[in-house]
């Protein structure tokens, strides 16, 4: 009998094994790394006053150590030791666009080749003077500088010239940079540090510096019935933004404008900070006021070291070699900057400034949002005007710096230390603006107001 061949029936295949779903691990939050900018810290301080090149950069105000910054792009810094950070510093303001956007960054390459300084003019120097003056109406004539204080220092000494009067009348809290005329009752760093005013500065230039409140009219009027025909110019941030954001009342600086006319003292508006950032034509374009001379700084450059004082063209006849009122610099006028100017002012556009706006109000709402939602906001006032606000500690109103002064220091370098570790940069100082830039996105505001919520809650734990 022939063999049978049995076949082997195929087995079944085996039942898929379930998947079993493993919890995810718990995420851990990156832990913010400190020991090469500690190190570069300690190298600083053996040779540097304070380890730093300006004294607000120290943290000394809210109790720390600086980080040292490796690159920055778009709207994030990266720190020495690798620390990612969302800026709102962008070197206190001149990154309207982020940190090295592409159409400034161009220019600088293309410029770079034909050399870096002349100690001679060029070209492009004229074609940004022709650019601010179209943008800055009032500003007829241009003289370039390398920095806001340069500039403020050096529109100061032609108005002295000008009106044969000595007296410059400043506003507490206000700041035009470190010359000695503006060193009295000054904000930025000066107020930071709790600094009054400032060691080498002679009493009786001292003396020749008066100083009137922010918003407040009657206190300027009460000056210049104290020292009738002395006062050569007004100096004022139309916006106040070295003490924190600090809006002009209705009819303040329309105020001003009257009695320097009536006076016949010059109204020298310092736009170091607004200039450019608030619109096209800097605060005198927003709220309609013509000023005898403006000072400008960094912005000017896309973040490179230059300013510019300028004005009408009566008043600029009086500066060298035209007129007898001397002021130099072999940077001024430097060809690099000035090619990064024209890109920056080039790139002012309707569009742009819409992106601010946006960009802005959004942060303010959702900072708004989170102070209410945690019981805050009643212990707290943001002030904004386009891309630059400030959070005090302080229930307000904010009209001026005695106001300013009232803020708890303490809560907000709590505040500041959260926002920290969270990546997230404000400048380390009270007396400072946020800056929004066009390169903040939707998720830097997001990751922003995450970290706000738990850095308030941190600042407010102790009372």
């Amino acid at each position: 009998m022939a063999a049978r061949k049995l076949r082997r029936k195929a087995a079944p295949p085996p039942a898929p094994k379930k998947k079993v779903k493993k919890a995810a691990p718990p995420r851990r939050r990156r832990v913010r790394r400190t020991a090469e900018s500690d190190r570069l810290y300690a190298r600083a301080k053996a040779k540097m006053p304070g380890g730093v090149s300006s004294p607000v950069r120290s943290f000394k105000s809210v109790g720390a150590t600086p980080f040292f910054v490796k690159k920055a792009k778009g709207s994030v810094l990266v720190d020495a030791d690798g620390n990612r950070y969302v800026d709102y510093v962008m070197s206190y303001g001149p990154h309207l666009f982020g940190h090295m956007p592409k159409a400034v960054a161009t220019a600088i390459r293309k410029a770079l080749p034909h050399g870096t300084s002349y100690g001679a003019p060029c070209r492009a120097e004229v074609e940004l003077a022709e650019r601010v003056s179209r943008l800055v109406p009032s500003m007829e004539k241009v003289r370039f500088v390398s920095s806001g204080t340069e500039a403020a220092m050096s529109a100061v000494r032609l108005a002295r010239a000008v009106t044969g009067r000595d007296l410059v009348l400043k506003f507490a809290g206000c700041y035009h940079g470190h010359a000695d005329s503006f060193l009295v009752a000054a904000g930025s760093g000066v107020a930071t540090l709790g600094i009054p005013g400032s060691p080498g500065v002679p009493a009786d230039l001292a003396k020749a510096t008066l100083t009137a409140t922010y918003n407040d009219l009657a206190s300027v009027e009460a000056l210049f019935k104290q020292y009738p025909g002395q006062i050569a110019v007004i100096a004022v941030e139309p916006v106040a933004a070295n003490m924190g954001v600090v809006l002009p009342k209705p009819g303040f600086l329309e105020g001003l404008r009257k009695i320097a006319d009536r006076e016949k003292a010059l109204l020298l508006f310092d736009e170091v900070i607004t200039g450019f950032r608030l619109a096209r034509g800097g605060a005198q374009e927003v709220f309609g006021i013509q000023p005898d001379l403006t000072c400008l700084g960094k912005i000017l450059g896309g973040g490179l070291p230059v300013g510019a004082y300028g004005g009408r063209a009566d008043l600029m006849a009086h500066v060298a070699p035209d007129g007898p009122v001397y002021q130099a610099g072999t940077l001024s006028g430097n060809p690099l900057a000035m090619a990064a100017g024209i890109a920056m002012l080039d790139s002012l556009t309707p569009a742009a400034y819409a992106k601010l706006e946006r960009t802005a109000a959004r942060l303010e709402k959702g900072m708004r949002k989170v102070a209410t939602e945690l019981g805050f906001a009643d212990r707290l006032t943001l002030n904004r005007i386009g891309s630059i606000l400030t959070l005090f500690f302080n229930p307000g109103p904010i009209a001026d710096f005695d106001d300013v002064k009232k803020s708890d220091g303490a809560a907000f370098s709590r505040w500041f230390h959260g926002l920290l570790k969270r990546g997230v940069f404000i400048a380390p100082a009270a007396f400072e603006a946020m800056f929004v830039s066009t390169a903040h996105t939707e998720k830097d505001l997001e990751r922003t107001l995450k970290a706000h919520r738990e850095a308030l809650k941190e600042a407010f734990a102790q009372g």
